[in-house]
């Protein structure tokens, strides 16, 4: 990608983000203007500010303390910002429905303009308390595959996680309970399917001794195996792989296991890393599978389930995760377009794997969940 594509990239963002920001806060104040005085208005819109800067001086260089300060604010402000942008468009439009229909006095009153800003301000205040809520919670789904006729039955279960965003907010609050379910759930083999990590929030792990005590708490039959994500990435890579290392997760790039001779686990390198895998580059992996045992069935991880084509008839199982399902309304619809699946179990045809994607154990950016659940897959493989 070019310079200019991306300074027109940066500028085009700036340009949205920043009207939306000011129509955000004009609404904001002319809701407050109505029983505030004008001081604490100006107090309101000073803040408002601050939190809609937030979102970008979070990756300025500041100092570590005052830049752990704006990336917490800017993550629930993300959140924030949707649901306040949409309710405020949404109330708005209302109001024009209402005059074209003669509902609604034209110009709208100011104790109407009040109502209707105000609404839109608690039904963002109940959204993103909800979101919050919800985001801690952790939901169980179960699938059962079966493999090809022509294969030998695989027999097992698979857990499958991914996306729990270690340095994200609140991402080491939920890894005890998630342990614990996966320890419930008494799988012969755990598979994560990346984004263990959240890149550059790699040092934001609070007690990664913690972290990695409880990761070595798994029971599995044969063991807890991982691939890697976007986010698995950049300049604290060496440290991650010490960190899966240490925590009894053996990590699969581009290669495969065996496991107990009743399937063949494949593990791959995501195609998009953010900030890069070191020397690790994607490979094509056909030639791989040419060589595996065909009366075996062959599991595949891999993170972002846009690189489909890239398996045939070879391959009974992929296994991804990614998409957070758009983790917040309205954002799903987005990835249901982006992705051939985005959410849930699919199959091509006949002749083609199955597939399941998770919508993630974690969150990325904001601390929120609407639409969508934090959950841990349970697969049975007959």
């Amino acid at each position: 990608m070019s310079k200019l594509a991306i300074l027109v990239g940066i500028l085009i963002v700036v340009v949205v983000y920043g009207g939306t920001s000011f129509y955000i806060g004009a609404r904001l104040a002319q809701t407050l203007r109505f029983f505030l005085p004008n001081y604490l208005v100006i107090t309101g819109v000073v803040i408002y500010i601050l939190c809609a800067l937030s979102m970008v001086l979070g990756f300025a260089p500041l100092p570590d303390s005052l830049q752990g300060i704006m990336s917490w604010l800017g993550a629930y402000w993300m959140g924030i910002y949707v649901y306040l942008l949409l309710f405020f468009l949404a109330t708005d439009v209302v109001l024009l429905l209402g005059q074209l229909v003669k509902v609604i006095p034209s110009p709208v009153t100011q104790g109407v303009r009040f109502c209707s800003g105000l609404a839109a301000i608690l039904l963002t205040v109940c959204t993103v308390g909800y979101g919050i809520y919800h985001a801690n919670q952790l939901t169980q789904v179960h699938y059962t595959v079966q493999t090809q006729e022509a294969k030998k039955p695989a027999n097992m279960k698979i857990v499958l996680i991914s996306d729990l965003h270690l340095g994200a907010i609140h991402s080491e609050r939920r890894l005890e309970p998630l342990v614990n379910i996966i320890n419930q759930m008494e799988p012969d083999l755990v598979a994560i399917a990346g984004d263990l990590f959240d890149d550059n929030n790699f040092d934001a792990i609070q007690d990664p001794e913690r972290a990695i005590t409880l990761l070595q708490q798994i029971k599995s039959t044969y063991g807890v195996y991982a691939s890697l994500g976007n986010h698995d990435s950049g300049r604290n890579f060496d440290s991650m792989m010490e960190f899966l290392e240490r925590s009894n997760i053996k990590l699969l790039t581009d290669d495969y296991e065996v496991i107990d001779n009743r399937l063949v686990l494949i593990g791959r390198v995501d195609p998009s890393p953010i900030g890069g895998f070191g020397d690790l580059k994607r490979q094509d992996i056909s030639d791989l599978i040419d060589t595996l045992d065909p009366n075996l069935p062959v599991v595949v991880m891999d993170h972002t389930p846009s690189n489909l084509n890239e398996y045939d008839e070879r391959v009974d199982l992929i296994l991804s995760g990614h998409t957070h399902k758009g983790q917040i309304f309205p954002a799903g619809l987005v990835t249901n377009m982006i992705f051939e699946v985005d959410y849930g179990y699919y199959q091509r045809d006949a002749s083609s794997p199955h597939v399941i994607v998770t919508s993630g154990a974690g969150t990325w950016g904001m601390p929120m969940r609407v639409g969508t659940n934090n959950e841990v897959v349970s697969i049975w493989m007959k």
